[in-house]
Parts: structure tokens; C-alpha cells; sequence
């Protein structure tokens, strides 16, 4: 409705069981896009998690989430 567009960065962490947790926003656009972006990540299925020496382990990921209209 705004006409509010931009690129909002994501930081998180991928546990071992594939959940998200820690999530935090490294830079901001605006609050509706903040506030739409941790919605969306909160909402996302599970991730295949990092391997090291053939075992799953924690990974920290950063991502961009791109508001375009």
C-alpha cells in the first residue's frame, strides 16, 4: 500500500534437527518489511543443517529477503 520496497538481510542459525532459532535482522528498511520478514523466516520448514566430519552440526546462515513491488 506504501509502495515500500527494499532488501532486508537475515541472520539465523540452522540447529542439528534442521530448526531455525536466533534469528536477527542485520540491516532495515522499514518496520512493516522488519516485521514481514521475521514473520516469513519464523513460518520457513526446516533447513537441511551444515555437515562437518560427515556429522549435522549448527551453521549460522545469512540471507537476503528482497521486497520488490
Amino acid at each position: 500500500r506504501r509502495g515500500i520496497q527494499g532488501k532486508v538481510l537475515a541472520q539465523f542459525i540452522v540447529n542439528k534437527d534442521g530448526s531455525i532459532s536466533d534469528i536477527c535482522l542485520l540491516n532495515h528498511v522499514d518496520n512493516s518489511l522488519d516485521r514481514e520478514a521475521m514473520r516469513v523466516m519464523r513460518l520457513m520448514p526446516p533447513w537441511k543443517p551444515g555437515q562437518m566430519y560427515d556429522k549435522p552440526c549448527r551453521t549460522q546462515v545469512c540471507i537476503p529477503i528482497v521486497f520488490k513491488l
